[in-house]
């Protein structure tokens, strides 16, 4: 039998990113930070070779770098691709092709831990068109809203502005609106998120990136560049959090406005409890 690591990775398209990450608070202040970070972009039907072929990255098992199916979409449809078509057909009619391939822009879980603010699908079709998006956003509460944007322009671009109606920060108000522009991942990552308020954009987000093959090479190269990155990222979001908090940024509490977080998943017991 060959060794794990015998068959070389330009068998996958799945592939890595190393990124920057930039938000942007505009209103009432501004407010900037970025790091650097990367992204994985698994295609979902190349799980199981990734997991055969890598020595750092396996599916469902400890590793430096684990997926996990329930550390996304759950709906008890069984693996990830049944969840999201359960819920693409139950919330928005939409029956995909057998023949149609999912991509998973994605962090990892690193060391066994995992925190994902946003992690990005693309619905492929037989023609290797992407025909939808979904944004699946995460709080620090560990609930779990999708987004889905239904259809892409000419240039391969998902625009949608649609209700945030999540809890996110304590520094944004519930009722606000999320403005979605994600380009089709090629050889460069552009994604961006912003937050209008009353028309007008309260923050920018956005992740910009260069391809790297996915291979333990460049896994390696991210242990060493983007130590604990997941540990990192939950870290640094609560320092921004300290920071705004002590400029008197306005603090909204979770438990305000539980009629505005809809259509979210894994809720907080601050929304279930009477």
């Amino acid at each position: 039998m060959p060794p794990r690591h015998a068959q070389t990775m330009t068998s996958f398209e799945s592939s890595l990113y190393e990124c920057e990450v930039v938000h942007e608070r505009l209103l009432p202040r501004r407010h900037r930070f970025s790091y650097a970070m990367f992204y994985l972009d698994l295609w979902l039907d190349e799980l199981p070779g990734l997991d055969r072929e890598l020595r750092l990255f396996s599916v469902d098992r400890l590793n430096v770098f684990t997926f996990r199916d329930s550390d996304h979409l759950d709906l008890g449809a069984g693996h990830l691709r049944l969840n999201l078509e359960k819920w693409l057909h139950e919330q928005h009619g939409i029956r995909l092709a057998e023949d149609s391939r999912i991509r998973l822009v994605t962090l990892p879980r690193i060391g066994g831990y995992i925190f994902n603010p946003a992690c990005f699908y693309f619905i492929h079709d037989s023609s290797g068109r992407a025909v939808h998006a979904i944004c699946e956003v995460t709080n620090t509460f560990h609930e779990m809203k999708p987004y889905l944007l239904p259809k892409a322009s000419e240039d391969g671009v998902f625009e949608h502005v649609q209700p945030k109606n999540f809890y996110v920060s304590p520094f944004s108000n519930l009722d606000t609106r999320f403005h979605f522009r994600l380009s089709v991942p090629g050889e460069r990552l552009r994604l961006h998120i912003d937050e209008l308020e009353d028309g007008r954009r309260t923050l920018a987000s956005w992740v910009h990136g260069v391809r790297k093959p996915l291979n333990d090479r460049t896994l390696t190269r991210c242990i060493i560049r983007y130590p604990a990155l997941t540990l990192q990222v939950i870290l640094k979001i609560h320092w921004q959090a300290f920071r705004l908090w002590a400029r008197g940024f306005g603090f909204i509490r979770k438990s305000a406005g539980r009629h505005l977080q809809t259509g979210l998943y894994r809720p907080h017991p601050s929304l279930t409890d009477p």
